[in-house]
């Protein structure tokens, strides 16, 4: 995206995670005055893997930010999606399902097929792609005013203000810009709701499961691992010599309401038999290995954004990734949508027909584009979730789960959450303005 001359108006990002960066940088590049305000005290992630979708690495392309972070990981650990295999996780681990592989002309495995990268490392590359007197660090917002101006007055737990023409919300699933965007009339107003599953996760050798009898191929590609009511997912990184594990574990019946957010903190360690016990004489010989390897875990308390958020934006107030629809991570597509969502919005405030007279239009367009879409994702992937851990006594056969996997990732709708062609669909929009 390149750089323009400076816009009428100043932007203010409430949030410096990996969409929230993204997006400044992107609107920096198109000239646009933006300040970052950050809670933590320095730029930080949790340091889990995420899965990068085709979709995503397109809108990482266009805002200038894929070359950045291709040179900060090994290709061969990060290529995601690579023929992500179904397996039962029970018995012998029979292969239930395949993802098909999807090429474009001349495509190169990242542009196809993704990549998985850990968040730390994002920021790590992108970073320094950023003016750092643009950032300010511990600001915990507490409230967004709108001045007779127009302006917003942005208020901090220090006792610090800014103002600012327009603010975008990327401050997470634990969204504060979200109470200003979400009606108070509206009886769901609190959408943050507990998905009523857990994941463990951990980090295990690859030689080390050999050492203990494992032969199955276990470290060339991702598995995902299928039970009534739990699953596991593996893949590979350094090389193939460890192994990325998660766990899931549901904690309610099937078609059980979700339910109200879980008490802090939502990352916790916890011992190594509260997890092998939930998953007791469910596995076979390879999945309960993988288990026993995992010595340390983590338990990861999942939550989204239910029911999807009827607007992204309210007057000059707009959101992106998790603040407008985070989703659980059964499609892996959750940060690939907020790449989505940062690209659409840097392409439409960058229009030379944007200024601060238009803005209310600029984001009514952006919330046009992305909210069907991203609220759909976020259905499919409750969805997904349910498929995936159905498989067993009280769910259904194999066969049966074989069909509903092909209904999900075999099916033209997974094909295009993968290859939308976003740049056609932003530039399509800005045609109406």
């Amino acid at each position: 995206m390149p750089e323009t001359n400076q816009k009428d108006f100043t932007i203010a990002i409430v949030g410096g995670g990996m969409c929230g960066l993204a997006c400044a940088i992107g609107l920096a590049r198109a000239g646009i005055k933006v300040k970052v305000f950050e809670a933590a005290a320095k730029f930080d992630e949790i340091g889990a893997g995420v899965g990068l979708g085709p979709n995503a690495v397109r809108a990482l392309k266009g805002l200038g930010i894929l070359e950045h972070v291709l040179k900060a990981i090994n290709i061969k650990d990060s290529v995601a999606q690579a023929n992500f295999r179904f397996v039962q996780g029970s018995g012998n681990h029979e292969i239930l399902f395949e993802i098909p592989d999807v090429e474009s002309e001349g495509g190169t495995d990242v542009d196809n097929k993704g990549l998985a990268i850990y968040r730390p490392t994002f920021l790590a590359a992108i970073v320094p792609l950023i003016d750092p007197d643009t950032v300010s660090f511990s600001k915990h917002l507490t409230s967004i005013t709108q001045l007779e101006s127009g302006q917003y007055c942005l208020a901090f737990a220090d006792g610090t203000t800014h103002n600012a023409d327009l603010v975008i919300g990327a401050d997470g699933i634990r969204s504060i810009v979200r109470d200003a965007v979400v009606d108070v009339a509206d009886p769901n107003k609190d959408r943050l709701v507990f998905a009523n599953r857990y994941i463990y996760r951990g980090m295990i050798s690859v030689e080390a499961l050999k050492a203990v009898g494992v032969t199955q191929d276990i470290s060339s590609q991702p598995l995902a691992w299928l039970g009534f009511g739990k699953m596991m997912v593996t893949y590979p990184i350094k090389d193939q010599t460890m192994l990325n594990v998660a766990a899931t574990l549901n904690t309610h019946e099937f078609g059980a309401p979700l339910s109200p957010a879980k008490p802090r903190p939502w990352v916790e360690d916890v011992n190594q038999k509260e997890m092998l016990d939930a998953y007791q004489d469910s596995w076979g010989s390879t999945a309960t290995a993988i288990l026993r390897q995992m010595t340390q875990p983590s338990r990861w308390t999942l939550h989204t954004v239910y029911p999807p958020l009827d607007a992204f934006v309210k007057d000059r107030i707009v959101l992106i990734g998790d603040a407008a629809h985070a989703m659980v991570p059964y499609l892996g597509a959750g940060v690939g949508q907020g790449f989505e969502d940062t690209y659409a919005l840097c392409r439409i405030l960058a229009h030379d027909k944007v200024t601060k007279d238009s803005l209310n239009a600029a984001l009514a367009l952006y919330d046009s584009l992305r909210r069907p879409r991203a609220n759909m994702v976020l259905e499919q992937s409750l969805n997904a979730a349910d498929v995936m851990q159905s498989l067993g006594p009280g769910g259904h056969d194999v066969e049966e789960c074989r069909r509903r996997l092909k209904e999900v990732y075999g099916s033209d709708w997974h094909h295009d959450l993968w290859h939308y062609d976003l740049e056609s669909a932003v530039s399509s929009a800005l045609e109406t303005f």
